[in-house]
């Protein structure tokens, strides 16, 4: 048997291709968009990769089963647990089997056993994995998918927060406290193989080592250690990350069946005069890195990196309109594949950025302001602090004269900021604020400042702080 391992760091997503080398087959466990790795693997293998296999409707990036089923026959394995509202759409069109606990499937000798585990979403699944051609006969490891993660579980709200489906996260808790009694029954010697890791969304204090045993989870993971329902449900619902805004938009495009990629480029150049009407248009991301973005750009674009575009995409991107991107000629591809890992579908256009300036568009600057000359100008009042961190990071500390303004909720809060005066956004080192003046100046507001450094900058200069509900100068 084969068991190879593949991580998406943008989105933090494990994913498993297990190969029968008796058969020469394999299956792909809970792939991701861009199917050409496993593909890869397998011609590596010497395998024929014959099967696919989900553990749920992913909410956080676009599946690549059907990528998979379209492109190569590929057979679809996958949950038909939970209600009517959540189920496959597009199974019917490919050759497939339909999940419920107590079933398996094989490739080649080697058994999958289907265990419904509802919590994180009704129609969640794990499979048990034994090879049967491997002489112990006996089950090797499961994989959870966001049911049991390595120090976490699945958190069981994203339908009501992500999807908008109402008095779902108290009854999916008490779900998932039910499967976690059973995942306790299971032998300690298997070995957990999650679809996550640190970082992800999908639950809360996410471990970074890539798998685990149950045996290791039932002594150490703190979702393990409750024996009360009740008490289960509150610690599980409380301090879950920020949702992600375009997890709404995942679910509906998993179940439903994401768009067929195919093969060739994906997205076409244009002349650089172009970009100015496709601020009215849409989205258009600068690529750039953020000093370089605050030396010049165009009006109305906003500047995610390309190193932060996965994690930061899905909540500034309008997924109603079209984007556009702006950026060197080899950024683009894989920017546009990680866009369309998170759904983002109708990526019209992109110019060079190179292009953009040689035309003299790069109208708009900003500046940065460093931690004494922000406490000066808070201690006279000509600036307004916004705080664009997490409410985790806020409620530790945070300064005193700051309002916070999530970075991802940023779009719709920009209204809410004054524009008649200085504004100086905030984050913990100044990677994220970049971001935020970028929307901010986007929205129309002219006076927009980065704070240098941060609130690390900040606290490492001495300057005074305070925690929620507790006044705590330090």
């Amino acid at each position: 048997m084969l068991l190879k391992y593949f991580y998406d760091k943008t989105l933090a997503h494990a994913s498993y291709m297990v190969g029968c080398q008796r058969a020469k087959v394999a299956v792909v466990i809970d792939p991701g968009r861009d199917i050409q790795p496993y593909l890869d693997a397998a011609k590596q293998e010497g395998l024929k990769l014959t099967d696919v296999a989900e553990t749920h409707i992913h909410a956080d990036y676009v599946s690549g089963a059907r990528e998979l089923a379209e492109r190569i026959g590929a057979k679809l394995h996958l949950s038909d647990e939970g209600p009517a509202d959540w189920k496959y759409q597009f199974a019917s069109e490919y050759s497939h089997q339909l999940l419920h606990h107590g079933d398996h499937f094989m490739v080649g000798n080697i058994r999958f056993d289907v265990i419904h585990t509802p919590g994180h979403t009704p129609e969640s699944v794990s499979f048990v994995l034994t090879d049967q051609g491997g002489g112990a006969n006996k089950p090797m490891g499961i994989f959870t998918g966001d049911f049991v993660f390595v120090n976490s579980v699945g958190r069981p709200d994203l339908l009501e927060k992500a999807a908008g489906i109402m008095d779902t996260a108290r009854a999916g808790a008490k779900d998932l406290f039910i499967s976690l009694e059973k995942f306790k029954e299971l032998p300690d010697y298997l070995q957990v193989w999650p679809a996550h890791g640190a970082g992800s969304a999908c639950g809360k204090g996410l471990g970074a080592i890539p798998s685990s045993t149950v045996g290791y989870e039932k002594l150490f993971n703190p979702g393990l250690q409750y024996t009360d329902e009740a008490e289960f449900v509150d610690y599980i619902l409380a301090d879950q990350p920020e949702t992600p805004t375009y997890f709404a938009v995942m679910k509906r495009v998993n179940k439903e069946g994401p768009r067929v990629l195919g093969e060739g480029a994906m997205v076409p150049q244009v002349e650089a005069s172009t970009i100015t009407d496709a601020t009215t248009k849409g989205t258009v991301v600068d690529l750039a890195p953020s000093s370089v973005f605050a030396q010049g750009h165009v009006p109305g674009t906003i500047n995610i990196p390309s190193n932060m575009l996965g994690a930061w995409a899905g909540w500034l991107v309008d997924y109603d309109r079209p984007t556009y991107l702006i950026g060197e000629k080899d950024q683009i591809d894989q920017a546009a594949m990680i866009l369309s890992k998170i759904g983002v579908e109708d990526i019209r256009e992109y110019v060079l950025r190179e292009d953009v300036k040689s035309a003299g568009l790069l109208t708009e600057t900003y500046e940065s302001m460093e931690a004494s000359e922000l406490a000066d100008a808070l201690s006279n009042g000509s600036v307004e602090l916004i705080d664009v961190r997490t409410d985790a990071e806020w409620n530790a500390g945070h300064i005193a004269d700051a309002t916070h303004h999530f970075l991802g909720s940023l779009p719709k809060s920009s209204q809410e900021i004054s524009s008649d005066q200085k504004v100086v956004v905030q984050c913990r080192s100044g990677a994220r604020s970049a971001i935020g003046v970028s929307v901010l100046q986007a929205a129309g507001l002219k006076n927009v400042i980065n704070l240098k450094g941060g609130y690390t900058a900040w606290t490492s200069a001495g300057l005074p702080t305070v925690q929620t509900d507790t006044v705590n100068v330090s």
